[in-house]
């Protein structure tokens, strides 16, 4: 009897997540010989990874989540390890269709709302944080920035003002040698002033080298703004050097504490969040875990009158047509694809291909086309109407779940979001991202209980336990809760460990000179 019993096949966690998959997942690795959906397996396949449930003959789509994620390379037999050795991707028509799920979207009374304790500012914006931004307008007034923020750390001055959350130099790559009348231009214009009236900044020092081809003053005048006690400006060739303008930006921010940290939180509803959405370091259960629990908060936020911001266009990459069809109207999703379009024309002008993504991170987790990536990265935008389509940096004007235009490197993604004026981000990853984000705090949300109990210091909430059972709806609820905890003060692991500084990254579009 114990020799028939260990003669038989080891079954294994598995996923099958729509019945027209011709692939399963591994939730727990398959070893050859193990039993999983009636199949015997023919190779290891790793945690995360896919395994063929029924013949693919060569040319054939392997499907999952109901879609294609590319074509058999080579017949793969039930029970084969599938992956890039045996899937490969080429173009294939796809088939929009626009608004035909959009929906009016009923939104709680403002006394049904949750709340969260927020800073409301002068404008009606409501921020989660309260600091002091030092700004550069190019590369090169990036050392005096960064001297300002030293000295007014040594000071001690902070102690004295416990509702500033500090004072943060946000410096670039860039501001020069550039096109002044093109396009890269006009997204660093939007992105520095996103950030200057991002309401979780609430005092705002610009510094400049004074020959750049970004000028403070030209910058400025586009937006109508003029000194205060709250936005100041220096220009290191006028002041006389970097000595002095150090001593004067610190003068200036010394003058700013005091009306800066009268600011005090009060209850404001939930519709005052403005939640950025992102997904790095993603692996076989981005999909099936957070990314979806995510999209389950948003889901709750939007009927709270909030508001949640897509983005990363390389990264929802076959899975747009998904979106077309929840668009508020045709106009909204031929925006969206106009914006896919400008994508593979601006791949291919760099003899690139959209397929360069996902990275060999993403790979070694179980994804293995972009396809693939993209429909479990589009999971996190829930299930509500799509409201509005927007540039990198553009200001979010309405409330409701939109897209941003954006790449799909997680820094550069998030400042376009931080600029459009998200006040909250959650970033799930599979792999362990390392990242955090100021002046708007990020929650990381963990795939898979291995990677979370390993990284346990960088990560707020795990997902993994979907995997055993818990429902999707309840981890959207347990992200809820915790989106507004950490947006009335509560500090996410990345702001305890120090990230958020050097993570501002503007998109850098067209030549450099």
């Amino acid at each position: 009897m114990d020799q028939l019993v260990s003669d038989r096949p080891r079954s294994s966690r598995t996923i099958r997540l729509n019945d027209a998959d011709n692939i399963i997942v591994a939730v727990d690795p398959i070893e050859p010989g193990a039993l999983a959906e009636g199949v015997i397996a023919t190779a290891r396949v790793p945690r995360g990874h896919k395994m063929a449930i029924v013949p693919i003959a060569q040319g054939e789509p392997v499907r999952k989540f109901g879609q294609i994620i590319g074509f058999a390379s080579c017949p793969i037999a039930p029970g084969d390890w599938v992956h890039e050795h045996n899937v490969e991707m080429h173009a294939f028509a796809r088939e929009y269709h626009f608004a035909e799920d959009a929906r009016d979207e009923p939104v709680l009374p403002l006394a049904e709302q949750a709340t969260f304790q927020g800073f409301r500012r002068a404008n009606g914006k409501v921020g989660t944080r309260n600091y002091i931004g030092i700004l550069t307008s190019v590369n090169c007034s990036a050392t005096v920035a960064r001297y300002i923020a030293k000295e007014i750390e040594r000071s001690g001055l902070l102690d004295d003002h416990p509702n500033i959350d500090g004072v943060i130099p946000l410096v670039h790559g860039g501001g020069c040698a550039l096109d002044v009348k093109g396009e890269g231009y006009e997204i660093l214009k939007r992105t520095q002033w996103g950030y200057a009236t991002n309401p979780n900044m609430a005092g705002v020092l610009m510094v400049g080298l004074g020959c750049e081809g970004f000028q403070i003053s030209r910058w400025m005048e586009a937006y109508g703004v003029k000194e205060s006690d709250t936005f100041r400006t220096f220009v290191i060739q006028d002041v006389g050097g970097t000595k002095k303008t150090v001593a004067a930006g610190a003068e200036a921010i010394r003058d700013m504490l005091p009306i800066v940290g009268k600011a005090r939180r009060t209850t404001v509803p939930a519709s005052e969040i403005v939640l950025a959405l992102q997904c790095g370091g993603s692996d076989g259960y981005s999909g099936i875990t957070a990314n979806p629990a995510l999209g389950a908060a948003v889901d709750i936020l939007v009927n709270q009158g909030g508001t949640a911001i897509l983005s990363e266009t390389p990264e929802i990459y076959g899975a747009e047509h998904l979106l077309t069809r929840r668009a508020a109207d045709r106009a909204t999703g031929e925006k969206l694809v106009s914006m896919i379009r400008w994508w593979e024309d601006y791949t291919a002008r760099n003899k690139m291909e959209m397929n360069n993504n996902p990275s060999p991170g993403n790979k070694a987790g179980g994804l293995t086309t972009i396809l693939e990536k993209s429909l479990g990265a589009a999971a996190k935008g829930g299930t509500k109407t799509l409201a509005g389509v927007y540039h990198y940096a553009e200001p979010i004007d309405r409330h409701g779940f939109v897209y941003m235009d954006t790449p799909g490197y997680d820094p550069v993604s998030a400042t376009g979001q931080v600029a459009g004026g998200a006040n909250v981000l959650c970033f799930t990853t599979g792999r362990g991202s390392a990242y955090g984000c100021k002046p708007t705090p990020s929650i990381k949300i963990a795939t898979n209980t291995v990677m979370y109990e390993r990284m346990i210091d960088d990560m707020d909430l795990n997902c993994g336990d979907v995997l055993d059972g818990v429902s999707i709806a309840d981890k959207g609820k347990e992200i809820f809760e915790t989106v507004l905890k950490v947006a009335s003060g509560e500090r996410s692991k990345s702001e305890q460990n120090g990230y958020g500084d050097t993570e501002f990254v503007p998109w850098q579009v067209g030549a450099t000179m």
